[in-house]
C-alpha cells in the first residue's frame, strides 16, 4: 500500500509502498475512504511533540472494514467505520468508570515485541497514536474503530473521528454546556468550529467565537456563532463587556499559552475554561491565584472526553439530520500526493480542513 512517511521530523513526509501484515486476534484491516488533515499533526511532523520514525501520520479518518481477526466482535467485513485515537481496553479503571478517553492500557496498543504492523524493506514503521492513517490502509485495534451508517457520506464521517468529536464533548461531556449558557470559543479551525456547533445544538444563549483571521470568524457564524471578536485587541475585555462580566463556559482550541490564559480570565464568577489545544510540552500557564476565590475553573479536555462507540453513531445522526455542519468543514479534498501541500495550509492557519480522499473507495 501506499502511504505519507515521516521520515525525520520537520522534513516533508515522503509518499512510500509500506507492507501490512494480516490482522491479529482483535485487529481490523480497513481501506482508507478519507483522512482528514488535523492540526494536531503538525505537532509531530514538527517536531514539537516526539514520535519515533519513520512513522505514518493520520488520525482523522472513515473506511471500510476488509478484514477481521479471529476474535473481532464489533465489526465485520464490508462495515463503513471511522477510526478514533482514543483506544480503549474495556477493563482499566477509567474505561469501567465510563472515561474510555482516558484510557492508556498498553493491552490495545501495540509493543515492542509484537510482530510490526508496518514495514517497509524489512524496517518497522510505526503508526502515529496507533492509527497511522495517511495511508490506503488501516491495521488498528477493533476498539480503534466504529461501525456507521451506509448512507453516510465518508469523506464526512472521517472528520467525525478527531475534529466532531473533540468539539462535541468538550461542549457537552467536558463542560456540559445547559441551555441559555454563554460561550466563548478561541480558535476558529476544525476543533472549534465544531465546538461552536456543538454549542448551538447544546442551546447556548450566546457563543462567542475569536480568532485572528476574518474569514474564519465568517465561517463561526454559518457554524453558529453569535458574536465574533477579532484578536487583534484587548479579547478579554471585549468579551467580558459583551457578556456583562464574563461567559459560563469559554473553550481553548489553539494550544497556546496566552490563549489559554485568556480562556481563563474571560469567565465569569463560577465559570469554567477548558483546554483543548495542544499546548507544546515545557510551556507552563500563569493564571491569578484571586480569580479561584470566584470559584473559576479550568480543565483539560482530552478528545473531548468522548465515548466515541455511542457519539459517533451519534453525531452520523446529527448530521443527516442537517444539525452537524461537515459540509461548511472540508476546504478541500486532495489525493495523497498532496498532503506536505495541506500541512503547509495548516502552518499558515487559512483553512479549516483538507481531506485526502483516496479513489475507489466507496
Amino acid at each position: 500500500m501506499k502511504a505519507a512517511v515521516l521520515v525525520e521530523p520537520q522534513q516533508p513526509l515522503v509518499i512510500q509502498d509500506i507492507a501490512v501484515r494480516k490482522p491479529g486476534p482483535r485487529e481490523v484491516l480497513i481501506r482508507t475512504a478519507a483522512v482528514g488533515v488535523c492540526h494536531s499533526d503538525l505537532h509531530f511532523t514538527d517536531g514539537i511533540y516526539p514520535t519515533p520514525v519513520p512513522v505514518v501520520p493520520g488520525h482523522e479518518a472513515a473506511g471500510v472494514v476488509e478484514a477481521v481477526g479471529s476474535e473481532v466482535g464489533t465489526v465485520k467485513p464490508g462495515d463503513h467505520v471511522v477510526t478514533c485515537l482514543s483506544i480503549f481496553c474495556g477493563y482499566c479503571e477509567h474505561c469501567v468508570s465510563g472515561f474510555l478517553s482516558r484510557c492508556v492500557s498498553p493491552r490495545v496498543r501495540p509493543q515492542p515485541d509484537d510482530e510490526p504492523r508496518l514495514v517497509r524493506e524489512q524496517v518497522p514503521v510505526q503508526q502515529l497514536l496507533g492509527l497511522g492513517a495517511f495511508a490506503e490502509q488501516m491495521l488498528v485495534h477493533e476498539n480503534a474503530c466504529v461501525a456507521i451508517r451506509r448512507d453516510m457520506p465518508l469523506d464526512r464521517a472521517a472528520l467525525i473521528g478527531c475534529a466532531a468529536v473533540t468539539g462535541y464533548g468538550a461542549v457537552t461531556r467536558t463542560s456540559r454546556v445547559r441551555p441559555g449558557d454563554t460561550v466563548a470559543v478561541i480558535g476558529c479551525g476544525g476543533i472549534g468550529l465544531c465546538a461552536i456547533n456543538a454549542a448551538a445544538i447544546a442551546g447556548a444563549g450566546r457563543i462567542i467565537a475569536i480568532d485572528r483571521v476574518p474569514g474564519k470568524l465568517e465561517l463561526a457564524r454559518a457554524f453558529g456563532a453569535t458574536d465574533t471578536v477579532l484578536a487583534d485587541g484587548d479579547v478579554v475585555a471585549d468579551v467580558v463587556d459583551m457578556t456583562n462580566g464574563g461567559v459560563h463556559h469559554s473553550f481553548e482550541a489553539v494550544g497556546l499559552k496566552v490563549t489559554t490564559e485568556q480562556a481563563f480570565r474571560m469567565l465569569r464568577r463560577g465559570g469554567t475554561a477548558n483546554v483543548i489545544g495542544m499546548i507544546p510540552p515545557g510551556v507552563k500557564i500563569e493564571l491569578r491565584g484571586t480569580d479561584f476565590l470566584s470559584e473559576k475553573r479550568i480543565q483539560g479536555s482530552l478528545m473531548g472526553s468522548n465515548r466515541f462507540p455511542v457519539d459517533m453513531p451519534g453525531l452520523v445522526d446529527f448530521y443527516l439530520q442537517g444539525k452537524l455542519h461537515l459540509d461548511k468543514l472540508i476546504a478541500s479534498r486532495i489525493g495523497l500526493e498532496s498532503i506536505n501541500d495541506a500541512l503547509d495550509e495548516l502552518r499558515r492557519g487559512e483553512l479549516a480542513r483538507s481531506v485526502v480522499v483516496f479513489d475507489g473507495v466507496a
